[in-house]
């Protein structure tokens, strides 16, 4: 297993190259840790993973979704290995239910499992936030932005789904909202990171997409969120985007991690919907609070 850690507060929108991985058997991670200087002890963890899994073909290795026609058994399995090399129980994860909305829900125990080991009770949910420990809170990427979010103080995390459609309705100041709205979440308070997604130099775009950011974002941060081609299409920048949106809603700059990791970059290691074109299985985002 070939392993990273990072620990930043200082926003840096560098690109990093990948850690190699040394054979085709060994699994490749993204891991960082939440705990800000211990500042909330139990430290959360977001993580991707991309191989090690039993999937096979266009899902190899590690898919963790049962919505692009693998087979649900090695979903399943999946699912088991990535809990145990992580540290958690299986059945304490709640999955989102993705349809690019800004729709939170807040979980709890009773959820536990939903979506793998039962039916979700809940739809059309791309955010998810728990101030309790031991809920592992799972959301779906393959290019999208993973957002996540400490609150030290009250001990409440959020992990949230944004592609360009949630960003571009701030999924970011959504959750941040439902946080403070029921935990208190102070967000001047608040750790937030933007996890490993589709940087500007792949995610190309059409205008009618770069006019909705124009008409959302203040024109002074627009020479940073898009640049026009000359064929007539857009780069987007959804980390930038994002960004901006945590500071808005008040998270201080030096609490903001940035992620430094293109999918689309990295196929290889990582699922990538652009890369592929759209031949691929998923990867998954976890968020929790130990026990």
């Amino acid at each position: 297993m070939v392993n990273k850690e990072e620990k930043t507060n200082e926003p840096t929108m560098e690109r990093r190259e990948r850690p190699k991985a040394a054979g085709q058997a060994e699994e490749w991670n993204y891991l960082a840790e939440l705990s800000a200087s211990g500042a909330m002890p139990g430290h959360q963890k977001r993580i991707f993973h991309a191989e090690g899994g039993v999937s096979e073909g266009i899902w190899s290795s590690m898919n963790l979704s049962y919505s692009r026609g693998d087979d649900p058994e090695h979903v399943t399995e999946n699912f088991r290995r990535f809990a145990e090399a992580a540290g958690f129980d299986f059945e304490t994860i709640v999955t989102s239910d993705q349809t690019h909305t800004t729709n939170v829900r807040c979980v709890g125990k009773e959820d536990c499992g939903s979506g793998i080991t039962r039916p979700r009770s809940f739809h059309e949910i791309d955010g998810m936030i728990t101030d309790t420990p031991g809920v592992v809170l799972a959301t779906f990427y393959a290019d999208c932005v993973p957002l996540y979010f400490v609150d030290p103080v009250h001990r409440a995390i959020g992990l949230s789904h944004s592609g360009w459609r949630g960003t571009v309705h701030k999924m970011a100041a959504a959750t941040i909202r439902e946080m403070q709205k029921v935990f208190g979440t102070n967000p001047s308070e608040l750790l937030a990171a933007i996890g490993p997604s589709i940087c500007q130099d792949c995610y190309e775009v059409s205008e009618d997409v770069t006019e909705q950011f124009a008409q959302t974002f203040p024109e002074e941060v627009h020479s940073r969120l898009f640049y026009r081609k000359p064929n007539g299409k857009y780069q987007l920048n959804l980390w930038e985007a994002n960004y901006q949106i945590f500071l808005e809603s008040g998270v201080p700059e030096s609490q903001i991690q940035m992620p430094n990791l293109c999918t689309c970059c990295n196929p290889d290691a990582l699922f990538s919907h652009r890369a592929t074109g759209g031949k691929r299985g998923n990867l998954a985002a976890f968020l929790w609070i130990e026990e």
